[in-house]
């Protein structure tokens, strides 16, 4: 595959400030404060449709799969729990060979309204959910105690399986970064913190409170390969890359939302994100 010669749109990605140097957020029940800063960068982000059979999950970090699903109704939480979370492990652990796939939970997300909807709005800056450094101890977390009678695991690999259930084209897409093109320095990770009121200084002191994890917030770099795939449907998923245990595979893909300007009067994006893990024994 030769990305360069790909077509592709011109799109203004919100990355990691390079200044930022105190790396926070904090979630309240009342809202969000973050202390690290963004800064705009225009990108070329390349259709990846000529050639999405390319793209593999441990080679880039993210894929394209087929896949038809049962739910009829994506707002219907009985049917995700019920219909979706055992469909989607069922899809990774075939997709990656994984001996056990834990659920680790699904976010509606909806361009337009989305608190009307009970989903979250697309998240625009570029990111990887989890920081590099905190996923060893988080999967071997969740495997003792949800398998804490299985044998030892050797692979764990974090997936989030990512699908459009609104009608294409989307007013906010998916760009993804090739991970091949993205250097442990591009990133840096921001703590998170559960706190029942935001802080008055966010940069202050945190002595007293204990993060409950990190994500990977992205710098920009102009050697990162970006892509997208247009006019996505109900009836396939991008399987993305958060995490793996094993240092020689391929990293995660960081990877964020950007308003398509050829998309105008489009319905609102409305979709579905599944984060799992995947166990290799």
């Amino acid at each position: 595959m030769t990305e360069i010669e790909q077509p592709g749109v011109r799109a203004e990605l919100s990355f990691l400030d390079r200044g930022s140097r105190v790396l926070r957020q904090f979630i309240s029940p009342a809202g969000r404060a973050a202390t690290a800063g963004t800064e705009p960068h225009p990108v070329t982000v390349h259709d990846g449709r000529p050639v999405q059979r390319s793209f593999a999950l441990d080679e880039h970090g993210f894929a394209v799969v087929d896949h038809r699903s049962a739910v009829t109704d994506f707002t219907d939480r009985a049917q995700l729990e019920d219909v979706y979370v055992p469909e989607v492990c069922h899809l990774v652990q075939q997709q990656l060979g994984a001996d056990h796939v834990l659920s680790r939970g699904w976010e509606l997300r909806r361009s337009v309204d989305p608190a009307q909807h009970g989903a979250q709005p697309p998240a625009s800056g570029v990111h990887v959910d989890y920081a590099p450094d905190h996923v060893p101890g988080m999967v071997a977390r969740a495997y003792a105690r949800h398998v804490p009678d299985g044998p030892a695991f050797r692979r764990a690999v974090v997936t989030s399986t990512w699908r459009v259930f609104s009608p294409p084209p989307q007013d906010w897409p998916l760009a993804l970064c090739d991970s091949r093109t993205v250097a442990a320095d591009d990133g840096a990770a921001v703590a998170t913190y559960f706190v029942d009121e935001l802080p008055a200084d966010p940069f202050g002191p945190v002595d007293h409170l204990t993060p409950v994890g990190s994500s990977w917030k992205t710098r920009h770099s102009p050697a990162q390969q970006w892509w997208w795939f247009p006019g996505m449907t109900r009836d396939e998923v991008l399987l993305i890359k958060l995490g793996d245990t094993d240092p020689g595979a391929a990293g995660p893909a960081p990877h964020t939302a950007f308003p398509d300007p050829a998309a105008v009067g489009a319905a609102p994006r409305h979709s579905i994100e599944f984060r799992t893990f995947a166990y290799f024994c």
